[in-house]
């Protein structure tokens, strides 16, 4: 015969379970980033970490993909401020750097960033920061607006494109087609063909973060 005091002790003396918040789903969710990968932050995953169902997740994130946005804004947290002394220019540099290095730091969360669509209080931090330092440069709102969204894309593509590098195998034939060219019927890809692939991938990123901070402060949106 079962002892059903002993049984309603077992359950009154086992610990009782965290209550589910979205902050604390979101810490999870960035725990299992650090572990195991942006491929294994699923709802299904989640569940099983929390020790609950999936369906009492979506009463907190309604998908997979708010959820991977919400991770992405809790790692924006990580992305320095600007720094206090130096040129609007060079402290606008050095905060996309910091964001750049976020993502390179988590390498399956940079090509996912490009489609993600953070809204939480780090990534309007980081909005406000870059605003801040377009308008101290004495950049048009309208083109700071625009501005803003075009620097965030071209170092999210950056780390993912860094992430997704293309094997050696693949550099050396892409090269060899290159300077094989003849100068008849492709002149221009003859005469550069050597500095489209030169430099390194960081110079190549200064570059093109201070050219795109220049077209900003000088092209006017459209009306």
């Amino acid at each position: 015969m079962t002892d059903r005091s002993d049984t309603s002790r077992s359950r009154r003396e086992r610990p009782a379970k965290p209550a589910l918040t979205r902050e604390g789903i979101v810490a999870a969710a960035v725990a299992i980033l650090r572990a195991e990968g942006l491929p294994k932050v699923t709802m299904r995953r989640l569940a099983q970490e929390l020790d609950t169902g999936p369906a009492s997740l979506y009463v907190y994130v309604r998908n997979t993909a708010e959820l991977h946005a919400a991770v992405l804004d809790e790692l924006l947290g990580t992305v320095g401020r600007a720094p206090a002394e130096g040129d609007w220019r060079e402290r606008l540099e050095r905060v996309l750097d910091s964001y750049t290095e976020m993502l390179f730091a988590h390498p399956s969360l940079a090509r996912s960033a490009l489609s993600a669509r953070p809204s939480g209080p780090h990534y309007l931090n980081l909005i406000e920061t870059l605003l801040a330092l377009l308008d101290e440069g004495g950049v048009p709102p309208a083109q700071a607006a625009w501005g803003v969204d075009l620097l965030l894309q071209h170092a999210t593509a950056s780390a993912a494109e860094h992430v997704e590098t293309a094997s050696e195998e693949d550099w050396d034939a892409l090269r060899g087609a290159l300077r094989g060219l003849p100068e008849r019927t492709h002149p221009r890809i003859a005469a550069v063909g050597d500095s489209l692939l030169s430099g390194t991938p960081e110079a190549r990123l200064a570059w093109g973060r201070r050219t795109l901070i220049a077209g900003i402060e000088r092209t006017a949106v459209p009306d």
